[in-house]
Parts: C-alpha cells; structure tokens; sequence
C-alpha cells in the first residue's frame, strides 16, 4: 500500500512514503536487517477535510512494530505531546475490526510503538537528543504528591540530527537518505550563496521568495547531474521545487516573525502590522498542511481566525 497522492504531502514523505523506501529507512535508523518477507503497511494518518497529512509517515513492520515517523526543520520540544495523540489515532485505526473485543475477557496484542524524528533545520542541535512526555507534565510536589516517581503515563521520542556531517554512520547505510541529505545540503549552499549571507528578514519578502526558489532548483539540477537520487528528481522534479518551495516559505515566515515579534515588543508598537505577519505565517502554515491547533500555538491566533482563513 503506497501513500496517497490525492493528499498534501512534503519532500521527505513523498521520498520515503513506498514499502521499499521506508524499509530500508528504518533499517539505517535501527541498524537492523529485516526480514524480506516481513511486509511494510503504510498507515500515515490524513485530514479529509482538509487534503493534508496529519503525520509525515506512520507504517507497521508485520504488525510487530508501529513507527511514526516525522521530520522536522524547527526544533518543536512538543514533539512527544503531537504523538501522543497520533498513535492513539494509528492504533484506533489499527484496531478498528477489533473494538467488539475490547470490553472482553480474553486480551489482543497490539504493535510495540515506536518514535522517532529526524531533525534537519538550521539551529544548532546535538546528534540525538531523546524527549519525553513527562518533561511537560505539572510539578506536583505542592499537593504532596510524590513529584520524583515514574509517571503512569509516559512516551519517549528519539531525535536524530541528519544534517549534512551529522550521525554520518547511520546516513550512510541508506542511499536515499543520504542523498536527501546532501540534497538539503545544496539547497542551503545555494541560498546562502544567492542571499550573500543575509538574514530572512534583511531582504524583501518577493526577494526572498526568488531566492528560495532559485537554490531549490539549482539543488535538484545538480542533483541530477550529480547522479544524486537521480530518477527520484527526474521523474518529481517540478513537485519537489514546489513542494520544498511552501515548506522553506513556512520556514522563513516562523524566523522572520520571531525576529520582528522581538523588535515589536521592544518598540512596543506596530501592532497591526503584527497581525498581518501574523495571519501570513498561518496561511503558509495552512499551505504546507500544518494542523490548525498547530498553527494557533506558534502564532498565537484563535482557531476561529485560522478556519477563517482556510476558508477564503
């Protein structure tokens, strides 16, 4: 079962959303060899109303294990939270021939869970770093509860650094990878080189819009020239400049609100012209697929407003 096409998707899950991609991505990320007749089912979970992908990708490895499996250019120490609620989804969808038996005496097993990001953005972050749920749970020591004991409930996500020079060993066990890798690598060599090292917010929205999409497209022409995941860029080519295109704007939009939110507030005026930036980052975000309660934390509007844009 491959993904659905029909849906939003991103560069990284149009590349590794097939049986055999994903395969050989989770044996690089467990060093692992699996059994080749151990089937891949792809379960990534989709929004119909919107047409966007809830999760990057989500598969089970002969329903022994379930994998959510996210890529991210922003460090979101939310992480553990958002897969919380995903692998309740992914395992309802899992059991839904089974829910008659869940209220039974006799007990069904279930895939072991597992978690796991990889992280390719532009600030600083170490090779692996682990999350945890309980990490963002209330201290509870004031009600004379034992704050120090293991919670009941927790989850553990693991963080892989896969920019270019980083867990270099575990890269380089999957070509793909590996070329995706070097593939980002060039697209911010280019726009480093065609911006002259300027920050996002130094140069004019239209000049950066030009700028992004300029290195996009040369990365994928040296790619192919390259012989870099050569067929992939050959055949995806103008969706992936698209694509990579609305997930670098995204990008941008989150730096360079950041950077005039704290100008903003030191200057402490301009508060219109906040709300405009505001409003461009969630249509961006809407764009790329971002979820609406996704969209309200990092810009700080109301779901109302943000359905409201969806809308227009």
């Amino acid at each position: 079962m491959g993904a659905n096409r029909e849906y939003k998707s991103s560069v990284f899950s149009l590349l590794f959303g097939e049986e055999t991609a994903l395969r050989g991505l989770y044996e690089a990320l467990e060093g692992v060899a699996l059994p080749p007749d151990l089937p891949i089912t792809i379960n990534t979970l989709e929004d119909a109303l919107f047409k966007t992908k809830i999760n990057d990708i989500s598969f089970e490895a002969g329903e022994k294990v379930v994998v959510i499996l996210e890529h991210q250019s922003t460090i979101n120490p939310n992480m553990p939270l958002r897969l919380l609620s995903y692998i309740a989804r992914v395992y309802e969808k899992i059991t839904a021939g089974k829910k008659t038996r869940w209220y039974g005496k006799k007990g069904f097993s279930i895939p072991r869970p597992e978690f796991i990001v990889l992280y390719n953005g532009a600030e600083a972050f170490p090779d692996k770093q682990t999350l945890r749920l309980s990490d963002a749970f209330e201290d509870v020591s004031s009600l004379g509860l034992p704050g120090g004991a293991a919670p009941d409930l927790e989850l553990t996500v693991r963080v892989y650094n896969i920019n270019e020079g980083r867990n270099r060993d575990m890269v380089q066990k999957n070509e793909t990878l590996s070329g995706y890798v070097m593939f980002i690598a060039k697209v911010r060599e280019f726009e480093t080189s065609l911006s002259g090292g300027k920050k996002p917010a130094e140069v004019s929205k239209d000049e950066r819009k030009r700028i992004i999409k300029t290195a996009i497209t040369k990365a994928v022409h040296w790619c192919i020239a390259n012989n870099v995941l050569r067929g992939f860029f050959e055949k995806n080519g103008s969706e992936v400049i698209n694509m990579l295109f609305d997930e670098w704007k995204l990008e941008d939009a989150l730096v360079v609100e950041r950077e005039e939110g704290l100008e903003e507030g030191l200057a402490k005026g301009r508060e219109e012209g906040r709300e405009e930036g505001r409003e461009e980052v969630a249509k961006n975000a809407l764009e790329k697929g971002a979820s609406v309660e996704f969209i309200s934390e990092i810009t700080g509007l109301s779901t109302e407003t943000i359905q409201s844009l969806a809308n227009r």
